[in-house]
């Protein structure tokens, strides 16, 4: 039987916590092992059922979210985290991966886009919603500063280049198959190549990438 991806949800809203409960155990491979209320009892369950993943709400009472994952990180805690927030929040974006979170996505997300979030950290990639791609690349800029834009074209082919501006867009793979009218699994070996050549591992470090880099569609 294929292992289900234990969930622990901490939020201080029972009816937020039963409605995530209710949506993410619909999925055959999602098991919810517990719920907190708060950042404390978050840290406390985490450590003690070992969850596959944490869902985070930033906002909550005693602890925040903030403050507990910065100190589930400092115990070495193996659970990944993906943080749950509202669009006000945005500006705890940056400091929330900055400190370890392994996604980050809206409380007013669908539920496909959680379930994914969920899987892809479970299995080792980051995952943030395409629509804050941009901010969080723009945040990064500020606090890193300009890089060398000269060598990008030098080192990306000029098709592999056009991928990355839809890949900081937000587009998968499919969508910038059909932007371009090739195939996906064309795409898909061009997204190998880029992240090969700028040396990134992810999407959202791609968009990174991207927009320090001040690349714009040709």
């Amino acid at each position: 039987m294929k292992k289900q991806i234990t969930v622990l949800i901490a939020d201080d809203h029972s009816l937020m916590r039963q409605g995530l409960k209710q949506i993410l155990e619909l999925e055959s491979d999602i098991k919810v092992i517990g719920q907190a209320s708060n950042g404390e009892e978050a840290i406390h369950m985490t450590l003690e059922y070992k969850p596959d993943v944490v869902l985070l709400d930033i906002n909550m009472p005693s602890m925040n979210g903030i403050e507990a994952l910065r100190r589930l990180k400092d115990m070495g805690a193996d659970s990944k985290i993906v943080m749950l927030t509202i669009h006000d929040d945005r500006e705890y974006l940056y400091e929330t991966l900055n400190i370890g979170a392994d996604g980050y996505v809206l409380k007013d997300a669908d539920s496909e886009t959680l379930i994914k979030a969920i899987r892809d950290v479970y299995k080792g990639k980051s995952f943030i919603q395409p629509s804050l791609a941009t901010y969080l690349a723009k945040e990064y800029k500020a606090a890193n500063g300009d890089s060398n834009k000269s060598s990008v074209k030098d080192v990306l082919t000029r098709r592999e280049y056009e991928v990355l501006t839809l890949v900081a867009e937000g587009l998968n793979n499919k969508e910038i198959a059909e932007r371009l009218y090739i195939s996906e699994k064309t795409v898909k070996n061009h997204v190998s190549n880029i992240f090969r050549k700028i040396n990134v591992n992810d999407r959202i470090q791609a968009a990174i990438y991207a927009y320090k880099n001040n690349i714009k569609k040709l």
